[in-house]
Formats: structure tokens, C-alpha cells, sequence
């Protein structure tokens, strides 16, 4: 054998035990992917864990009288480790799956016996231990669901998994619910829940998962979680009972006048806390009223006569008039600058200028301003700056339009904007806008910001609280104030609002207001259609709230007087008949034995203050009852109690309430003395 024949033997030997080698590589790569791959995989799996975000519980949204407005619920999806210790054994698995079966399909009704039976023998095969029973179940159900077979062994070995999450409910529906509004990802926050987000939202926690066979992320090591931090509660200024009133009022005036969409707004004069805000829009061919816009903040038009309160308290205070200045009406037809300005009821005469506020006169307010500021219009523009109508409110919640008051460096300023203006046209005004300046006549000249929210609570504890800012301190003297009121007054008792607003037992001030509705890139010119709106303030001699009621596009009648005074009307009777700090009579009734009823569980000092402010006194029953006991972390018995008593036990005692249905409390989650966490969730059953 030669050398060259010996190399080559060599290097075929070499080659063959790289191939085969190779071959060698494969087929092990082949046996642990494909023979030892399932193997391997449950390994990775069982290495694999993460830490993932705990939602935590958002605050609660209160009315100011303590009804819970917005609230979140616990709700769970059902899972089951199909191989927990009840079960590990085939035998014992057995002996309960048919149990455990039919005890779904009687508790869920969505499946059969032999259904859910297959269903959970199938999940066995793959030894599922995380399978997916029911999505959004509620609390209560859930204590059912625990009481059944193989469920009641126990957390561990029963194979019951609750995977917790929280829903958002507003237990009164649709009252205040464009107010309470929402907060979504990727969507412009709307209300209270979007303005306020940052309290509301809380602290999440963590978790740590475990990846298990099938991709499932389970739960392991609670040593290792960190519970979430329930975020803080708004108190916000809305009154659940006025608030139901105006929607109601609202609505059935929309209905009857079939108009596009409308808004109410109640502000309690002192404070500026708004008590009651409703907005309607038509929907559909079926014309069903939905509250889809906030029209009181953000709907900014020509707000039409209520204007000329403002084009009037301009004139008094630049000492231009007086109430006993006659101005000529004439025959209701006023030619300026190649355009008829016409009364809407015809021609006045000669007439004064209070009595052309209260029958709405749209000549004579016209002419005054035109008359006495056609050479210097920045004279009336600056006045009606310095009433503070061109500023925006600065409101708690998003939304707020921009008012716009033009001046003569505007550029759509004409030869007619000035007597245009006079009578609330060439501008734009929201009705909250509008709403705030009226509120500073009754306010004594004070212009205040509106409120939504009076205080922040976190745990029983408060963290924040809120007055109004204070717009313009002094709208105009006391002098012009005096006239104004009197001519406010006299709307509703000689003029435009006394067939409808008047009232026998008490005073309501205020302005009518109908205005015509630009179409678009058409303007005046195109359909017609009006906006009719009322706003003023009751009692007129003691002021406590002031209201504006505005319908958008009424059909048939549309005056203001007849489309938005009856629900002024039927709003402030209700509103006044309820609030007792606002007339006498309560005083003058008898109950028998001058005692109360015996009241539910509570705080017998509420109870007592409430009888003193009747002036009468608690029956002994009332007064004998116990004040609050509790001790901080752990649980008191609130069985019995209504709601507001409950909730602030519980919060004291440093528990997070969370109520389902109303009434008075009839079912605790957690026993009372029980030792728990601060910031537990403890779930109260209503009826």
C-alpha cells in the first residue's frame, strides 16, 4: 500500500465519522423534540413565571346625601385544577365528577349533566389544571359554587379557582351617568371618572405566574404578591333625589315637544355645588331619549333673550337708563342698517324699560344699546368683559366650551353685530356658562365657578376638599343689582314667564329666552328651528338655587314660556317642596306623641339631629340605641344597616365596602370580628 492510497483511506474513514456523527446529532435531536419533547416542554413550563399587574379596585362615586352613584364589584371567572389533592387519584375522580356535574348544569343551566360530565372527563385526559369553567360570575355566586362537589374541600385540594376581577356599575342607571361619565383607554375621558382618575384608579399590585402544560398562567407563592391599594372616594355635590326630578321633568317636556335634545342644571346659589345636571339627545327613527352628550358644559350657541339680562345690568350700570326710562317700540320694527329687527308679539308702543325686560322686547333692548353705544361699542364689549362672561368656568370635569363675546377688533364684526349682541345673537354661550352668570344675581353680584365635587376620602378619611373659585367678585353695584332682581322678578309676575313659572306659595326670578338656531354653513337662511330655554333663581326674596332649562329644536310651539318653563316649573315646586330649611309650614304639622318612628340601625345622634330639625323630639327607642362601635382591622356587624350607616362603619374600621343591590344590609361577606387587612373588601348584600 502506498502513501497516497493510505491518505485516502484516512480521510474516507474521517468523513465517514463526521456522517456519521451527524447522523448521531439528528436522531438526538429528533428523540427530544418528538419522543422527549412533552417532557421537556412541562419542564420549561414548570421554570417559566412572570409577574403580571392586579387591577386594583377603583373608588367608589357618591351623591352628596351618601347614595352610591358609581361602584365597583367583584366579579370572577371560575377556573379548576382538574388534578387537585380531592381528586389526584382516578378513583376519587371518578366518584365525584358526575356529582360535580350536575351541579353546574343546575347551578349555570347552560350546559347538561352529561355535558359538563364529558366536559370535565376530556379536561382530565389533558390533566388540565387550569380550566375554564364560567366567565363573570358575582360574588354571591361564587359562595354557592364553592359549596359543591369536590369544590368544598377546600382552596387547596378542592381544585376551585377564583380569578378576581372588578366590574363597574352605577346603581342608579342612567341618573347623573354622562356626570359620573368614564374613563377608557384610548377614549377621551368623560365625567367624573375621567376628571378625577387619579384618586378613583388606586394602586395596582402584582402577582407572580407560573406557565403551566397547555400555555396557562396560574397563580403561585402569595408570599410573593403585593395586593393592590382600592383608590380614593369622590363626594360629589349631585342630589340623587333632585337629580331624578329634573331627568324626569326633562324628559317628558322633550317627549311632548319633540325636540332634539335638551339639559337642565340646579346650583345651590351660596356654594355653587351643583345638585342636579340632565342632558337628552333623540336617537333613532324611534326618537328614544339617551343621555349621549353633555350639552350644559360643552354646547356652546346663541343663547337668544336670557342675553339681555347682561345688555340691561350694561345699561344700569353705565347709568345709560334707569327702570322708568321709556323707550318707543312703535309698531314692534326697528330698520338698521338695511335689516328689521321685529317683536315676536307684534307692536309695544311706548314702554319702560323694565316692563321691556319682563315681555322680552327685542326693539328696545336693540335700540338702547344701539342708541347709546353705536359710537363707542368697545364701551358696552368691555362691560360685558368685565361681568366675566368671556371667561371660560374652569370646571372639575372635561368638556368646558370656550364662550365667545365679540368686540369690535373682531373680525367678524359688522354695523350689526352691536344691536345683534343686544339681544343674545353674534355670540356663543354654554347653558353652565349662561347658568354661572345668573347665579351671581342671586349670589349678591358674587360669579362663582360651578362644583361637581365637594370632597376626596380615602378609607374613611378625607384628602381633599373644594369650594368655588370665585370668578368675578362684584358683577356690578348694589344699586344695579337692586334693579335687576326687581326686573328679574317681574318677568315671572307681569311678563313672559307669569302663565306658566308663577307660583302662589313662593318667588322664582328669571329670564325667557328664544332664539333662533343657525343651519350650518346656511345660517338663518336655511330650516328654521329655536332654542328655548329659562333661567333664573328661586325663592326670588331668599335666594338658594338657581336653574337654567334649555331645549334645542322643539317642534310646534317653541317659545320659551311653554316649552322650558313647565319643566322650571315642575323642577323648583319639587325641589322646594322638599327642602323644609326653605318655608315654615313644617313647623306648624303634629305627630302624634311628638315622637319619631323607630329608625334603623345607626348613628342615634343623626337621629336626633334629624327629629331637633323638625322640631320634634326622638321617641326613647331612638335615643337608648348605641352609637357606632368598631375597632380598627377588624370586621363590624353591619347586618341591618342601611347603606350609608354601613359603609361609614366599615370605612372607620378601615374595610372597603362593596354593596350589591339597595335597601338595608341583609348579608356581611365577612363575619363581624373578624381580623382583616386594611383596605379588605367586605361585600354587603342589599334587599
Amino acid at each position: 500500500m502506498n502513501i497516497r492510497t493510505d491518505i485516502l483511506i484516512r480521510v474516507y474513514f474521517a468523513f465517514g465519522l463526521i456522517v456519521l456523527f451527524a447522523f448521531a446529532v439528528l436522531f438526538k435531536l429528533f428523540h427530544v423534540q418528538v419522543v422527549e419533547g412533552k417532557k421537556w416542554r412541562k419542564m420549561a413550563d414548570s421554570i417559566s413565571t412572570k409577574f403580571v399587574k392586579v387591577e386594583a379596585a377603583r373608588g367608589n362615586i357618591y351623591s352628596v346625601d351618601g347614595s352610591l352613584l358609581a361602584t365597583s364589584v367583584p366579579e370572577y371567572d371560575i377556573r379548576m385544577d382538574i388534578m387537585a389533592g380531592s381528586i389526584e387519584q382516578e378513583d376519587a375522580f371518578e366518584e365525584k365528577v358526575d356529582s360535580l356535574a350536575y351541579s353546574l348544569a343546575s347551578f349555570f343551566g347552560d350546559k347538561t349533566t352529561e355535558q359538563y360530565s364529558r366536559f370535565l372527563r376530556d379536561a382530565r385526559k389533558e390533566k388540565n389544571r387550569y380550566l375554564l369553567i364560567k366567565r363573570n360570575v358575582s360574588h354571591k355566586d361564587l359562595l354557592e359554587i364553592r359549596k359543591f362537589p369536590v369544590f368544598n374541600k377546600g382552596k387547596n385540594t378542592g381544585g376551585l379557582i377564583a380569578v378576581q376581577k372588578n366590574k363597574r356599575i352605577l346603581p342608579f342607571k342612567a341618573l347623573a351617568a354622562r356626570t359620573i361619565g368614564y374613563k377608557n383607554e384610548n377614549v377621551q375621558p368623560v365625567g367624573l371618572e375621567g376628571a378625577y382618575s387619579n384618586y378613583i384608579d388606586g394602586e395596582s399590585g402584582r402577582r407572580l405566574m407560573q406557565r403551566i402544560a397547555g400555555g396557562y398562567w396560574i397563580p403561585v407563592n402569595k408570599d410573593e404578591e403585593i395586593s393592590p391599594k382600592p383608590g380614593a372616594d369622590i363626594i360629589s355635590t349631585i342630589d340623587i333625589n333632585i337629580q331624578d326630578v329634573a331627568q324626569r321633568a326633562l324628559l317628558k317636556q322633550l317627549v311632548k315637544s319633540q325636540a332634539h335634545h335638551g339639559c337642565v342644571i340646579l346650583m345651590e346659589v351660596a356654594t355653587g355645588e351643583i345638585r342636579a345636571i340632565a342632558n337628552y339627545t333623540k336617537d333613532g327613527e324611534e326618537g328614544v331619549y339617551k343621555e349621549k352628550f353633555n350639552y350644559a358644559i360643552n354646547e356652546s350657541l346663541d343663547p337668544g333673550s336670557t342675553f339681555k339680562l347682561a345688555s340691561y345690568m350694561a345699561l344700569l350700570e353705565d347709568k345709560r337708563v334707569d327702570t322708568n326710562t321709556i323707550v318707543a317700540t312703535g309698531d314692534g320694527k326697528y330698520n338698521i342698517h338695511s335689516h328689521t329687527i321685529k317683536e315676536s308679539h307684534g307692536g309695544l308702543g311706548n314702554i319702560s324699560v323694565k316692563h321691556a325686560f319682563e315681555v322680552s322686547s327685542n326693539v328696545a333692548i336693540a335700540k338702547l344699546v344701539e342708541t347709546n353705544y353705536h359710537n363707542n361699542p368697545k364701551r358696552f364689549t368691555d362691560l360685558l368683559y368685565s361681568f366675566g362672561l368671556n371667561k371660560k368656568l374652569g370646571l372639575q370635569i372635561p368638556g368646558e366650551a370656550t364662550p365667545l363675546i365679540k368686540n369690535p377688533s373682531s373680525k367678524s364684526w359688522s354695523d350689526l353685530t352691536l344691536p345683534q349682541m343686544a339681544y343674545g345673537y353674534e355670540m356663543r354661550i354654554t347653558p353652565l356658562q349662561m347658568l354661572a352668570y345668573y347665579n351671581s344675581v342671586a349670589n349678591n353680584g358674587k360669579m362663582i365657578s360651578p362644583v361637581f365635587v365637594r370632597e376626596i376620602k380615602s378609607l374613611g378619611e378625607t384628602v381633599e376638599t373644594f369650594q368655588a373659585k370665585v370668578i368675578n367678585e362684584k358683577v356690578c353695584s348694589d344699586a344695579t343689582l337692586g334693579k335687576i332682581r326687581k326686573m328679574m322678578e317681574g318677568v315671572v309676575e307681569n311678563g313672559t314667564g307669569k302663565d306658566v313659572i308663577k307660583n302662589p306659595y313662593y318667588k322664582v326670578a328669571g329670564k325667557t329666552g328664544t332664539a333662533q338656531v343657525a343651519d350650518g354653513s346656511k345660517g338663518y337662511k336655511g330650516k328654521r328651528s329655536y332654542q328655548a330655554s329659562f333661567c333664573g333663581y328661586f325663592p326670588a326674596d331668599k335666594p338658594k338655587y338657581s336653574m337654567i332649562v334649555v331645549l334645542n329644536d322643539p317642534k310646534g310651539v317653541y317659545y320659551a314660556a311653554l316649552v322650558a318653563g313647565p319643566v322650571f316649573r315642575e323642577v323648583a315646586d319639587k325641589v322646594y317642596a322638599s327642602d323644609a330649611q326653605m318655608f315654615n309650614n313644617i313647623q306648624q304639622l303634629k305627630f302624634a306623641g311628638q315622637n319619631t318612628p323607630n329608625a334603623k340601625p345607626g348613628d342615634p345622634k343623626t337621629t336626633q339631629l334629624a327629629a331637633k330639625s323638625l322640631g320634634i323630639s326622638a321617641s326613647d327607642s331612638n335615643k337608648n340605641k348605641p352609637a357606632f362601635n368598631y375597632r380598627e382591622g377588624f370586621v363590624p356587624n353591619v347586618t341591618g344597616m342601611g347603606l350609608k350607616d354601613a359603609m361609614y362603619l366599615l370605612g372607620n374600621a378601615g374595610m372597603r365596602a362593596v354593596p350589591k343591590g339597595s335597601g338595608k344590609v341583609i348579608r356581611q361577606s365577612v363575619p363581624a370580628g373578624s381580623r382583616v387587612a386594611k383596605g379588605y373588601p367586605v361585600v354587603l348584600d342589599l334587599n
